[in-house]
C-alpha cells in the first residue's frame, strides 16, 4: 500500500491530479489485482494508504520544513520523487502511531523499490534524523517564534501556505485562537456526509437502513446522515440507487435556504446555474418537484452537463438538463422565480476535501476569478423576475470571492439583501448577517458562504 500512496502522490505532483479521483482509482486496481490472484483485499490496507495520502498532503508544509532541516541542501534540489518518499516517511514518524523503526524501515524498502539503492540510503539517513525528535519538537525548531511573525508561525505549524492563512485569518477576524481552530480544522478529516433526496427518501429511512454504529445524525441539514469514521458511501444502496448522494451539510444547508427564501407570486421555474457536478441541483430538483415546480440545471461543460443528468436521474418531478453558458444565457429576462449561482472559485474552504489545493493556488490566482464571478452573479439577476430570489454561493471564505463580489454588483443592479440566517434554523455563529458564512471549526462543513438577493426592479 506504500507503493500505492506513492504513486498517488506523484500523479498529483506530476500531472496535477486530485488525490479524490486517483486514489479510489488506485485502490480499484489493487482490489482487482488481489481479485485476479485470488487474494482478499484487506481493507486495513486501502485505509491506511488513505491516511497516508491525504495526511501527507495536508501537512506537506510542515514536513518540507522538517525535512529541510534534515538534507545538506535546498529541497528545490532534491528529486521531486524522493521528495514525495521522505513526506510519506515524515508523516508516519511525527503524524502516525506506526512505531519509528516501522516506518523507518517500511519507507527505506520503499525507497529501495521505487528509487534504487543509491537514493534509499539517503532516504534512511534523513529519516533517522526525523525519528529523533517527536512533531512538538521539530516545530519549536522550525517554526519561527509567534510573537516574531504570527502568520509565518502558523503557515508551518499549521502547514499551509502564508497567503492563505493571511486571507482566512482577514475573513474570520478575532484573534489568535480562531485562526488556529480554523487551520486545525483544516487538517482534520473530513466526515462523510449523505444528503436524503426528497421524494425519494428521508434522513430517518436513511439512518433506518444502516446499522446504528455506522451513522450519526446531521447537525443542521434535515437531509443529513453522517457516517461513522471509516464509513463507505458505495456500501449504501440508497447511494447506489440515486435516492441518496454523498453531499457536504454546508453544500446542503446553501440549496435548502434558497429553497425557503419567501417569495410573492408564482413559484413554478427554478435555475441552478453553474449545476455541475449536481449535487445542489439534484436537492433543489427535488425540493422544487414538491411544489409542482421545475428545476433547470445549466451547465457550461458538456461533460459536467452529463454529470448533472446521471445525478438528476430518478428525480420524482420535472426538470431540465442543459448546456449554456451562466454569463451568455440561452434563457429570457426574468424567466426563473429562484436562482442559484454557486461560482467557480480558489476553493479555500474545501481544503479539509482537497489537501493538495493549498499548495497549487496562488494569491495571484483571485484576481483571474473576479470577472467570472460578478458576471455570472449579475447574469442571475437579470434571469430572475423581479421579487424573484437569487443565491450566490461559492467555497470560498476569501473576501475578495465573497460579499465584495456581491456589494460590486449590487452597484448595478437593481436587488435588495435578504437576510438569509433565518433560513437556517438551529445553525449557530452566523454573524451579523445579511449573508452566511459557514466554517469547518464552528459548523463542521465546508466554509461555504451564501448570499440572498431579492431582485426589486
Amino acid at each position: 500500500m506504500r507503493i500505492l500512496a506513492f504513486e498517488a502522490l506523484r500523479a498529483v505532483d506530476e500531472r496535477d491530479a486530485y488525490a479524490n479521483l486517483v486514489l479510489p482509482s488506485l485502490l480499484r486496481e489493487a482490489e482487482a489485482e488481489a481479485t485476479r490472484k485470488g487474494r482478499e483485499f484487506d481493507r486495513r490496507d486501502a485505509a491506511l494508504a488513505t491516511e497516508l495520502v491525504y495526511g501527507t498532503l495536508r501537512r506537506q508544509g510542515t514536513y518540507d520544513a522538517v525535512i529541510a532541516a534534515c538534507v545538506d541542501r535546498p529541497l528545490r534540489e532534491v528529486d521531486p520523487p524522493v521528495l514525495d518518499v521522505l513526506a510519506l516517511g515524515a508523516h508516519q514518524l511525527l503524524g502516525t502511531r506506526i512505531p519509528s523503526h516501522a516506518a523507518v524501515s517500511a519507507t527505506v524498502e520503499l525507497a529501495r523499490v521505487v528509487l534504487g539503492d543509491g537514493r534509499s540510503k539517503f532516504v534512511n539517513a534523513v529519516l533517522r534524523r526525523i525519528a529523533a525528535q517527536d512533531l512538538d519538537a521539530w516545530l519549536e525548531q522550525v517554526a519561527p517564534p509567534y510573537d516574531d511573525d504570527p502568520e509565518d508561525h502558523l503557515a508551518v505549524v499549521h502547514s499551509h501556505p502564508r497567503w492563505i492563512v493571511s486571507a482566512l485569518w482577514d475573513a474570520l477576524g478575532g484573534g489568535r485562537a480562531g485562526i488556529e481552530e480554523l487551520l486545525a480544522a483544516d487538517n482534520e478529516r473530513p466526515e462523510v456526509t449523505l444528503v436524503a433526496r426528497p421524494g425519494r427518501s428521508t434522513a430517518q429511512e436513511l439512518a433506518d437502513s444502516l446499522p446504528p454504529e455506522a451513522t450519526v445524525p446531521g447537525r443542521w441539514s434535515p437531509y443529513a446522515v453522517r457516517l461513522a469514521e471509516g464509513g463507505d458511501p458505495s456500501g449504501v444502496d440508497a447511494v447506489r440507487e440515486g435516492r441518496a448522494g454523498v453531499q457536504d451539510e454546508g453544500s446542503q444547508l446553501v440549496a435548502a435556504a434558497l429553497a425557503a427564501a419567501p417569495l410573492e407570486g408564482p413559484d413554478g421555474l427554478w435555475l441552478d446555474g453553474c449545476a455541475g457536478p449536481g449535487g445542489k441541483a439534484a436537492l433543489l430538483a427535488a425540493l422544487a418537484a414538491q411544489r409542482g415546480a421545475v428545476l433547470v440545471a445549466s451547465e457550461k461543460q458538456p461533460h459536467r452537463a452529463r454529470l448533472v443528468a446521471r445525478t438528476l436521474a430518478g428525480n420524482p418531478g420535472p426538470y431540465q438538463v442543459i448546456v449554456a453558458d451562466g454569463t451568455r444565457p440561452a434563457w429570457a429576462e426574468g424567466s426563473f422565480d429562484r436562482v442559484l449561482v454557486d461560482v467557480p472559485c480558489t476553493g479555500l474552504g474545501a481544503l479539509r476535501r482537497r489537501p493538495e489545493a493549498r499548495w497549487r493556488r496562488r494569491a495571484e490566482d483571485l484576481p483571474g476569478f473576479a470577472p467570472l464571478q460578478r458576471g455570472l452573479l449579475a447574469q442571475a439577476l437579470r434571469a430572475v423576475r423581479i421579487g424573484g430570489v437569487v443565491a450566490y454561493a461559492t467555497c470560498s471564505p476569501h473576501p475578495a470571492e465573497t460579499r465584495a463580489v456581491v456589494e460590486d454588483v449590487l452597484r448595478d443592479a437593481s436587488a435588495d439583501w435578504v437576510d438569509a440566517r433565518p433560513l437556517l434554523p438551529g445553525v449557530t455563529d452566523l454573524g451579523d448577517g445579511p449573508d452566511i458564512q459557514l466554517w469547518p471549526h464552528l459548523h463542521g462543513t465546508d466554509a461555504m458562504y451564501l448570499a440572498l438577493l431579492r431582485r426589486t426592479a
